[in-house]
């Protein structure tokens, strides 16, 4: 009676598992893309051109030739000066952040060479608290600018940040203008000085060092401004542009002078140095 025989029962889906972290999903196309092609591609989405925020230390990668870049002031931290406290305590927050980024404050700088010609330059870094200027990012800017004067090198500074720290409160603040003064006197001083403006950037940041720039080159689709688009239109009570506030925008406006790809950023600042100096 095959009723009473029994049967083989039919094997079950063995389940596949991937390992997190294998994929990523474009911010602008929503595209699903393996991470290792982004990787290879700069952090840039190979279907849409979109550019992926990156570490200080990642963007110093292609920027610099290999092994010339030399880490100034690297002692200098941020103190608590207001013994500020919020959900989590300023202090917290820097450690927390610093164990997180292996950065002391949300800037490197250093002398480096671009394709051979020596530069001094300033990265910041947007995933140490939003990449804003505190303290330690203004005394930086400070410092290199003086030290351009003094080796005679072009600044280049590369900016991403949401602007001023809260929690320095007005010792935050005076840093835009301590850096604006910086710039200044390396304008007086014949030297150039390059501001590259990545995704975000806002607030003092965009107010002060990041406008000053003899030349002010950005990534494509970079968000720029000094307040929030939102803020903007309930101030003024008017609908504001799709692309307001993007680099292409900005470019269309006159507010700076070229959009370079990630790609090609080291070849172009090696050619505009070459052309200036």
């Amino acid at each position: 009676m095959a009723w009473f025989k029994k049967g083989k029962e039919p094997k079950a889906d063995k389940k596949v598992k991937i390992p997190e972290g294998l994929w990523v999903k474009c911010d602008s196309c929503k595209e699903i893309i393996y991470r290792k092609e982004i990787d290879k591609n700069l952090k840039i989405c190979p279907k849409c051109n979109y550019h992926f925020r990156i570490s200080a230390r990642e963007r110093l990668g292609f920027i610099v030739d290999e092994g010339s870049f030399i880490e100034m002031h690297a002692d200098l931290a941020s103190d608590d000066p207001l013994n500020f406290r919020d959900k989590v305590p300023y202090k917290d927050k820097l450690q927390d952040n610093k164990k997180k980024t292996g950065l002391e404050d949300a800037a490197l700088s250093g002398e480096a060479a671009v394709n051979g010609i020596p530069v001094i330059i300033v990265v910041m870094d947007f995933a140490f608290i939003g990449g804003s200027m505190g303290s330690v990012v203004g005394e930086k800017i400070v410092r290199a600018a003086e030290a351009a004067i003094e080796t005679k090198r072009p600044l280049i500074t590369f900016a991403s940040s949401g602007g001023a720290r809260m929690q320095e409160g007005i010792f935050s603040l005076m840093q835009m203008a301590r850096v604006s003064a910086a710039v200044g006197r390396l304008r007086d001083s014949g030297n150039l000085y390059i501001s590259i403006l990545a995704d975000p950037t806002f607030g003092g940041v965009t107010a002060s060092f990041a406008m000053l720039g003899d030349l002010i080159l950005a990534e494509p689709r970079s968000l720029i401004g000094f307040a929030g688009k939102n803020v903007i239109e309930q101030t003024i009570k008017q609908q504001l542009p799709e692309d307001f506030q993007r680099a292409e925008f900005l470019l269309e406006h006159g507010f700076i002078d070229k959009i370079v790809d990630r790609k090609d950023i080291k070849q172009t600042l090696a050619r505009i140095i070459e052309l200036l100096t």
